[in-house]
């Protein structure tokens, strides 16, 4: 994740780990606070996200699931009501769009530039 999802300082797949990065749309910048929940290698990583300063907790999660020789992989995220519904950057199309980039356009872009297809990564 360190290497294709937002600029983390570090980031381990450890229940209990904690990491942050800094987020945003056009001038407003978040802190976002997320902590590793569960992990099952190759099956399943969530955590927990939140804001700097707001109220609210969602959860993100990650599934892969093997089909042939591709692989399946599912995202959640839940939890988004609780943040504040004043806020217009909290609204679910925004984090639609978010995911939509980096699930649909970052991800695929590492795993093409990488040897991960065939098991070997760098």
């Amino acid at each position: 994740m360190k290497q294709w999802y937002f600029d983390l300082a570090d980031f381990k797949a450890k229940p209990g780990f904690e990491f942050q990065f800094v987020g945003g749309k056009d001038d407003k910048s978040y802190l976002h606070l997320c902590k590793i929940t569960e992990v099952i290698p190759q099956k399943r990583l969530q955590y927990s996200w939140r804001y700097d300063g707001y109220e609210g907790l969602s959860f993100v999660t990650f599934e892969l699931f093997a089909e042939g020789n591709k692989t399946r992989l599912i995202l959640t995220h839940e939890g988004l009501e609780t943040f504040p519904a004043t806020n217009k950057d909290f609204a679910k199309e925004n984090f639609a769009e978010g995911w939509n980039t980096i699930i649909g356009i970052l991800l695929p872009q590492f795993v093409e530039s990488t040897n991960i297809k065939s098991g070997k990564t760098e």
